[in-house]
């Protein structure tokens, strides 16, 4: 939506009077508005109190006050802006209704009399906790930091790991209320144009008051096929994450207000990597990576695959008889895992929405109160909370979160077709997946590239965890301009 501009008018009064009115001064105790006159000059100030540093505009106000009228004389802005405000971040706007957006944003606005333009003094700071490491992303060995909720913050913590002369950071605003600050990060000397380009225009093209739940409400903008579970983007919180990307290829977007920096495009692989594999030795690194995929399938596979020997024993060869039930309890065994499933969802809310000091307590209610007495009294079996104990260690090893979420669905799905058809709705419930996965694209990117379609070396590098020294290609399908590292 084309927003309205507004030149400055030829008299000072007029442009202070309309910015007052604009920004609502009189009805918004935090906006603060000074009438000051420095060098023989009317000037005004305009600025969001919480969001200005205080010692710095103390700072050019004492200078500005030991201006003679000479000082600024023929042309005060040229004066101004060159030489007697002795600050880094200066800018200046010739549109009221931007300067009003500005001052909303954190800036300073300085209206001086006789000029034509308007000075924005970026002289802001926001209340922000420091970097941490994210909750979601810890590592036993690396780096502790992580992104926070300050877009120049994040846009720091970047640039500081990727000192290329062609990172580019560039700058938008999505909202017509709300004026959320973007930013588009990608290597331009490495990222593919024509990528970068869609997501720009895709950007753009967004049309709504404001984003109230940040890159969540980007994602379902730019991301499309709005009732697909499986994340099309992939979410970090670790610098060095985001960085790994950059290098490859991949186009970053920046939201302030959220700790999460989206990584596009993404594969259904890039969701079950994570940084701990390229924190130890490569053999290491492999055998975590096997380990992470084995428990991330048995999440997807195994309560549909135990439910169907167990209600089909004939299916079992005669060395694996032992699986199945042993003893039936008071309810179904597909309303057992249904009944189980919801109350792992239930204690993970509650987990959320429970003070730390007392997730232990919650541990303890759903282990001991709930799981254990449930077995005492029939309601469950011991098999059923076995196997749904291994489908829920391989959800929460999912690495990215957003996948083990869609993960859970499937697997609500598999089970539901195999009690519905048996060996025939677990295998066409499987192969609906896999078709509906491999026809995924994200970005048109194919999801479940390299293996469909087939790329052998980088294959190589998904199934395993390759030494850095022979990881020496870009991701073809990025189409990086410089395909070599």
């Amino acid at each position: 939506m084309e927003k309205q501009k507004q030149a400055l008018y030829h008299s000072f009064e007029a442009n202070n009077s309309y910015l007052h009115n604009r920004l609502q001064i009189d009805k918004n105790f935090d906006i603060v508005h000074l009438d000051l006159n420095y060098a023989g000059r009317n000037m005004a100030m305009f600025f969001i109190d919480g969001f200005v540093k205080d010692d710095i505009l103390h700072l050019l106000m004492k200078l500005l006050a030991k201006l003679e009228p000479e000082n600024i004389e023929p042309d005060p802005l040229t004066k101004l802006i060159k030489t007697y405000l002795p600050y880094v971040e200066l800018d200046v706007v010739d549109d009221l209704n931007q300067a009003a957006d500005t001052v909303l944003g954190g800036p300073t606005a300085l209206l001086v009399e006789g000029a034509d333009k308007i000075i924005i003094i970026d002289a802001r700071t926001y209340p922000v906790r420091s970097p941490a490491e994210p909750d979601l992303e810890r590592v036993v060995r690396g780096s502790r930091d992580g992104y926070v909720e300050t877009i120049v913050f994040n846009t720091a913590l970047t640039r500081r790991r990727v000192r290329d002369r062609s990172l580019r950071m560039e700058y938008m605003q999505i909202g017509r209320r709300s004026l959320t600050d973007i930013c588009i990060c990608y290597i331009a000397d490495i990222a593919e144009e024509a990528r970068v380009k869609e997501l720009k225009q895709a950007l753009q093209l967004i049309d709504t008051d404001g984003l109230p739940m940040a890159e969540k409400t980007i994602e379902e903008y730019i991301s499309g096929r709005h009732w697909n579970p499986f994340p099309t983007v992939r979410y970090t919180e670790r610098p060095d994450t985001a960085a790994t990307h950059l290098y490859e290829g991949h186009v970053l977007i920046i939201i302030d207000g959220s700790p999460s920096v989206m990584i596009t495009p993404t594969t259904y692989w890039q969701h079950l990597q994570h940084a701990e594999e390229y924190r130890q030795k490569p053999l290491v690194g492999a055998y975590l990576r096997m380990v992470r995929f084995i428990a991330v399938w048995a999440s997807i596979f195994i309560l549909p695959l135990y439910y169907l020997f167990s209600v089909n024993p004939e299916l079992l060869p005669g060395e694996l008889a032992f699986i199945g039930l042993k003893e039936i309890g008071v309810i179904p065994i597909l309303m057992q895992f249904l009944i189980a499933e919801i109350g792992i969802d239930m204690l993970r809310m509650a987990a959320i929405h429970t003070p730390t000091a007392l997730a232990t307590a919650i541990g303890l209610v759903a282990a001991i109160l709930i799981g254990q007495v449930a077995i005492e009294v029939g309601l469950f079996s011991y098999e059923v909370i076995l196997y749904l104990a291994v489908a829920a260690i391989g959800t929460y090893a999912t690495p990215s979160y957003e996948m083990s979420l869609a993960n859970r669905i499937v697997r609500i799905f598999l089970l539901l077709a195999t009690a519905s058809f048996g060996v025939i709705g677990y295998m066409i419930g499987t192969l609906i997946w896999i078709l509906y996965t491999v026809r995924m694209k994200s970005f048109e990117v194919p999801y479940f590239w390299p293996l469909i379609p087939f790329s052998p070396q980088a294959f190589r590098d998904v199934l395993i965890r390759t030494p850095m020294p022979l990881k020496n290609k870009r991701p073809t399908i990025l189409h990086p301009q410089d395909p070599d590292r």
